[in-house]
């Protein structure tokens, strides 16, 4: 169980910290509820604390692997899925896993498809969800302030694309 005041990351919606431990009652029963505060976006996420194991809820993981996962990015392997709709369901798949490695496949299948062709509104949305789920699990971990991490992200893309 985590306390108040801990940083976690939601494989959805990226690290955020825990503001409160709420109990409300749904269907005659209490539940308990982590109110997820995510600093990137403003938003509040309230977690079933039962369930967060299932859901994916973790640690954040640690400076020396968030150097590590950024040392990876030119080498982790993209796919390149012609049909809109299968690459969606994919990449939302792959996002959903929880695995850093797998969101910064997305990133870069998406970057580099919009580089080149462009991608649909909800392509660019999933873009843009992806890179705030990694970069600010990557800013918490190590330490430094999202717009910072951003562009030292953004760097080593562009050199991995070589567009």
């Amino acid at each position: 169980m985590y306390n108040i005041g801990d940083t976690i990351v939601h494989p959805m919606h990226g690290a955020g910290i825990i503001e409160n431990i709420t109990s409300r009652i749904i269907d005659g029963k209490e539940i308990e509820y982590y109110t997820l505060k995510l600093p990137t976006n403003n938003m509040t996420v309230m977690i079933p604390v039962a369930s967060s194991g299932n859901i994916g809820i973790r640690d954040v993981i640690s400076a020396e692997r968030a150097d590590e996962l950024l040392s990876l990015v030119p080498s982790i392997e993209i796919d390149t899925v012609s049909n809109w709709n299968r690459r969606y369901r994919e990449n939302a798949a792959r996002i959903k896993t929880g695995v850093l490695e797998d969101v910064i496949a997305v990133i870069k299948s998406l970057a580099l498809r919009d580089l080149r062709t462009g991608i649909s509104t909800g392509e660019r949305k999933m873009l843009h969800s992806a890179r705030q789920i990694l970069l600010s699990e990557l800013a918490v971990a190590k330490g430094i302030s999202y717009t910072s991490l951003e562009e030292i992200f953004d760097k080593i893309l562009l050199e991995s694309l070589k567009v």
